[in-house]
């Protein structure tokens, strides 16, 4: 657990001294770039993995199709500060981690954007994920924190937690090894003084649950 808590303790923290609304801003752009490639045209269900304080669960629960947008985080104060920003009754916040979650029903996306590196096994949450699913459903998992990325494989070091680092190709790897049908998207930010944001970008994963 002694792993764990120092993520969770790290994101307490960072909902206390103003790091929440902050990593808002600087994935927001990217995200919503990514998020308005999807087709929300069916009713459908969402779950945010490690949703912070909330901000893309209440994007997605302002689409007229969501019937219900979840999001979850380790971080207890992560998640009370997303239960008071709360908007709709669509949104709802639990506190917990992916691979413990209990929940009844199953969603048509699911949603993670720097969170499944933290997990103690990739594997193990990618699985549960997968689970989570429903048929045709889909995992869309952004990190800017991947080994072709140079500019951030040094993250870890700073950070002094968890993080496992993986290239594109490994997760790739990792998604296929748990059932999906997977696919990859770069999306980059050409307007930013970062060199990386504009020859890298988030790295987003994409991968389908089969039909059958």
């Amino acid at each position: 657990m002694r792993v764990m808590d120092g993520v969770r303790k790290t994101f307490d923290e960072w909902a206390q001294n103003g790091r929440a609304e902050l990593m808002e801003v600087e994935h927001g752009k990217n995200v919503s770039k990514f998020l308005q490639t999807i087709s929300f045209e069916k009713p459908f269900t969402f779950l945010d993995v490690g949703c912070g304080n909330g901000w893309v669960v209440k994007k997605i629960s302002k689409e007229k199709n969501c019937r219900k947008a979840v999001g979850i985080d380790k971080s207890k104060k992560m998640v009370i500060q997303a239960k008071q920003k709360k908007e709709s009754k669509k949104e709802e916040f639990i506190h917990t981690n992916i691979e413990s979650m209990k929940y009844k029903g199953k969603f048509d996306f699911i949603f993670s954007m720097e969170s499944i590196y933290y997990a103690d096994s990739i594997d193990v949450a990618l699985k549960k994920i997968f689970k989570m699913l429903k048929p045709g459903g889909s995992f869309f998992c952004g990190t800017d924190f991947y080994s072709d990325n140079k500019a951030t494989a040094k993250w870890a070091k700073i950070m002094k937690i968890q993080m496992h680092l993986h290239s594109k190709k490994e997760w790739k790897e990792f998604f296929k090894n748990a059932g999906f049908i997977t696919k990859t998207k770069q999306i980059k930010d050409l307007k930013s003084k970062k060199k990386w944001k504009r020859e890298f970008g988030t790295l987003f994963i994409i991968g389908t649950k089969p039909q059958r």
